[in-house]
């Protein structure tokens, strides 16, 4: 193997590729225990844990292709999706992980958290503040008492990947805990909405689609400007800041 591809890189931690491994740097020791513990619980397909010398995990790459990616049309087909909804479904049936997780924040943490991000985001002149005081109208449908369910809470596209209409693996685990389930759903779909019915049939019951759409709301908010320090753009074309926009 003669070159060492960045996957992502930034102040928190790294993952690099090199051939068909990829090795994840973190300096949060807690995130690497976190996802190497989740991924043994789980009955979905995940990457093999190959060794862990800490701060370093090497795990192996899955097969197939992320199922979309952010800002970028999907070419997964809607059986895919509709493959990636049980998937989802089978993870959240699961029992209880003993790690709380960033995905078993409360309400009360959450709204707390929501109200400080938007008053930044209007202060700092990021966003105008009609765009804020909507979505954070919008956001509020997600700050209701919900069932804990086992999430993966990260459950961006790129993460997870499909082999033809077949769900080949889920990385990324370290954020999983006690949460909301729709937020899982709602973090798959942003910025994909015209997929949220394939996931949802997939799913096999019966969402609040409101919630979901308060949870795009919630997340874009609470994302845009952590992205924005850690080199991403959120205002690139159907990215978070689009997603907000569409809430208008």
């Amino acid at each position: 193997m003669d070159e060492v591809e960045v996957v992502v890189a930034h102040s928190e931690r790294a993952t690099l590729r090199v051939g068909d491994v990829f090795l994840k740097v973190d300096a949060d020791q807690a995130r690497i225990d976190a996802e190497v513990e989740a991924m043994a619980l789980v009955p979905v397909p995940t990457p093999e844990v190959l060794w862990r010398r800490p701060p370093v995990l090497a795990i192996a790459a899955v097969p197939g292709t992320p199922l979309g990616r952010l800002g970028e049309p999907s070419t997964a087909s809607p059986a895919a999706w509709a493959a990636a909804g049980a998937v989802v479904r089978k993870l959240h049936d699961t029992p209880l992980p003993p790690r709380l997780g960033r995905a078993g924040r409360g309400r009360d943490e959450l709204a707390a958290e929501l109200d400080a991000e938007c008053e930044r985001l209007v202060t700092n002149g990021v966003l105008p503040a009609d765009l804020v005081t909507r979505n954070r109208e919008v956001a509020e449908a997600a700050l209701r008492p919900w069932t804990p369910a086992f999430t993966h809470g990260d459950l961006q596209i790129v993460h997870v990947f499909v082999d033809g209409d077949e769900v080949s693996g889920v990385i990324d685990w370290s954020e999983a805990g006690p949460g909301d389930p729709l937020y899982d759903l709602a973090t798959l779909t942003l910025g994909h909405e015209e997929h949220l019915d394939d996931v949802v049939a997939g799913y096999g019951t019966d969402v609040d689609l409101d919630v979901i759409r308060a949870w795009w709301s919630l997340r874009s908010l609470l994302a845009i400007r952590w992205l924005a320090e850690h080199g991403f753009d959120p205002t690139a074309p159907g990215c978070e800041v689009d997603v907000l926009k569409s809430r208008m």
